[in-house]
C-alpha cells in the first residue's frame, strides 16, 4: 500500500483529517511567505485546534526506498496536470516556472524547558528556576546563530509560551511575531514500535494523532513560490511533536518517533528546499548548555 494511500484510507476518519489539512490551509495563512503571514498571524493571535476523529492506522511509508518529492503534495509537476491552459498560446515550462517554489525554509524546532511536574493543571506547570534559566540559554544560542527570524511560533500550554517569551527577548529583530497555537500542544501522535504500556491507545491517539498530523501539514512543506528570500522560523512545542515532526518530514516510519530523546530547551533544525528535499541539521542539539543545566524531563 503506498503512503499516500496509507495516510488516506483510515476508516471513518479520512474524511475529518483532509478537512483538517484544508482548515490549515484556509484559515491559517498556510503557504504565504512569512513577512506576508506575519501581518495575518498577528490579526489572530491564538490558533484555535480543531479536535478530529481519528481512527488508528498504519501510517508507515511505503516508498520501496524511493523519495517521496510530493511529500507535502506542492510538487510543481504535480500541481500543473491536468490543469486547462488558458489559451493556445500559453507556454506550459513558463507557468511550471512561475510556480516553482525558489526560497528555502529553515525551521528550528525547541524543546519547551524544564517546567513543574507537580502542577494539578496546565497553568501550575509553568518552568522552574533552572528551566528559565535554559530558555536563556536557548534564546542566546539562537541569537549567536546571527539569523534573521521571520516567525516564532510557540504550542498554547504554559511551559511553552513561557519558553518561547522567554527566548524572544534575545532575538535582535524585536517586530518577530509571536503566534501561540493550539495544534502544538503535547500529546502521543501515535501508536509507537515499540509498544508502550503507559500510554492507552484507544483513549490518547484517537485525538492526538489527527491534531499534530494537522500541525505538521500546517508547518512542515517547501516554501510557496511567492516567497523570494530564504526563512528561518521558530517553533516552540513539545518532544512528542518534535520527534514526529522529524520522523514524517524525513519519510521515516513515523512509529519510531519515541526511539529518540531530546533534552529540555534543545534545538532541532530542519531545511526544505524549494525542490522537496529535507536535511536534518540537528537533532535534539543541547551542546550551548553547561552539562550542570542539561535536563530531559
Amino acid at each position: 500500500m503506498s503512503y499516500r494511500r496509507a495516510l488516506t484510507l483510515v476508516a471513518g476518519g479520512s474524511a475529518v483529517l483532509a478537512l483538517a489539512a484544508v482548515a490549515a490551509d484556509s484559515r491559517w495563512c498556510f503557504g504565504q511567505q512569512p513577512r506576508e503571514a506575519a501581518g495575518c498571524w498577528s490579526r489572530v493571535p491564538v490558533l484555535q485546534a480543531a479536535q478530529p476523529a481519528w481512527t488508528h492506522g498504519s501510517h508507515t511509508p511505503s516508498t520501496n526506498g524511493q523519495w517521496d518529492f510530493n511529500w507535502d503534495k506542492r510538487d510543481p509537476s504535480a500541481l500543473s496536470n491536468g490543469k486547462k491552459k488558458e489559451s493556445a498560446t500559453e507556454d506550459p515550462s513558463s507557468e511550471q516556472d512561475n510556480s516553482k517554489p525558489k526560497a528555502t525554509r529553515n525551521i528550528l524546532l525547541i524543546r519547551h524547558s524544564q517546567y513543574n511536574l507537580s502542577g494539578s493543571c496546565d497553568k501550575e506547570r509553568i518552568l522552574t528556576p533552572l528551566g528559565r534559566e535554559q530558555a536563556e540559554l536557548t534564546g542566546q544560542r539562537l541569537a549567536a546563530l546571527g539569523l534573521k527570524y521571520d516567525v516564532l511560533i510557540h504550542s498554547s500550554m504554559a511551559r511553552a509560551t513561557e519558553t518561547a517569551h522567554i527566548i524572544s527577548k534575545h532575538l535582535s529583530d524585536p517586530d518577530v511575531a509571536l503566534v501561540s497555537c493550539d495544534l502544538l500542544r503535547e500529546g502521543a501522535p501515535i501508536e509507537p514500535v515499540p509498544p508502550v504500556t503507559h500510554w492507552k491507545p484507544d483513549a490518547v491517539y484517537h485525538e492526538d494523532g489527527a491534531r499534530i498530523e494537522a500541525a505538521f501539514r500546517r508547518y512542515i512543506h517547501r516554501a510557496d513560490p511567492k516567497q523570494k528570500e530564504d526563512s528561518y522560523e521558530i517553533i516552540v512545542c513539545h518532544a512528542n511533536v518534535i520527534r514526529y515532526f522529524v520522523c514524517r518530514a524525513l519519510q521515516f516510519p513515523p512509529e519510531g518517533w519515541l526511539r529518540m530523546g531530546l533534552n529540555n530547551g534543545s534545538i532541532t533544525w530542519l531545511t526544505i528546499r524549494p525542490s522537496g528535499r529535507v536535511a536534518l541539521r540537528t537533532l535534539g542539539d543541547a551542546g550551548f548548555m553547561p552539562p550542570e543545566k542539561l535536563t530531559r524531563t
